[in-house]
Parts: C-alpha cells; structure tokens; sequence
C-alpha cells in the first residue's frame, strides 16, 4: 500500500498550489479519502474530506471558499486545490485514506507560504 503526496512548494500569501496524493496497493475506489495538515509544533487537524464517489466533501472552517478537495477514480489520485494561500497554512499536508477498520496515510509534503 502506497500513498504518495506531491506538489508541496514555497509560494507567496494569495497565491495557489495544487497537492496530488497518488494511491496504490489498495482498491481506491471503496475508500474515503482525506486531507490534513500539521503545522510546527501542533497537533495534525483535519483540512478536507471527500467520498468514495465524490459525492460529498466536507472542509475545515479555515479553509471553506479557497480550498478545493477532489479525485480521479481512474488515475487513483486525490487532489487539493489550494487558493488564497495564507502564511497560517503552512504545514506538512498528508492524505489518509479510510474504509471500515482500514486507515492508510501519505508520508507528506511540505507547504510554506511566505514572502
């Protein structure tokens, strides 16, 4: 089983980023998958979650309107399309992937907003 996250970069305040969590090992298709974040010296919070046929997503209050969850059930990827970037979203960004009794999660990538 594999999760792998990528497109985590340094990118200025209001600017975009585009995470992908590529799955592997597991049938993708039956899982519910996830978004959180962990930022320095905090515990790991919840950022976006969406179904196992996109037919519902739910979003931290923090990120509602500039954070945009979704998935590719053929390519077996996850996506968060992240806008309006704030320096008070930089975190380390994991994906996690869940059915039943079965928790999956990503090794990571960065995300830094600065100036």
């Amino acid at each position: 089983v594999q999760l792998v996250e990528s497109g985590g970069a340094l990118v200025q305040p209001g600017g975009s980023l585009r995470l992908s969590c590529a799955a592997s090992g597991f049938t993708f298709t039956t899982y519910n998958m996830s978004w959180y974040r962990q930022a320095p010296g905090k515990g790991r919070e919840l950022v976006a979650s969406i179904t196992s046929n996109s037919g519902s997503t739910a979003y931290a209050d923090s990120v509602k309107g500039r954070f945009a969850v979704s998935r590719d059930n053929v390519k077996n990827t996850v996506y968060l399309q992240m806008d309006s970037l704030k320096p008070e979203d930089t975190a380390v960004y994991y994906c996690k992937a869940v059915r039943a009794f079965r928790v999956y999660w990503g090794q990571g990538t960065q995300v830094t907003v600065s100036s």
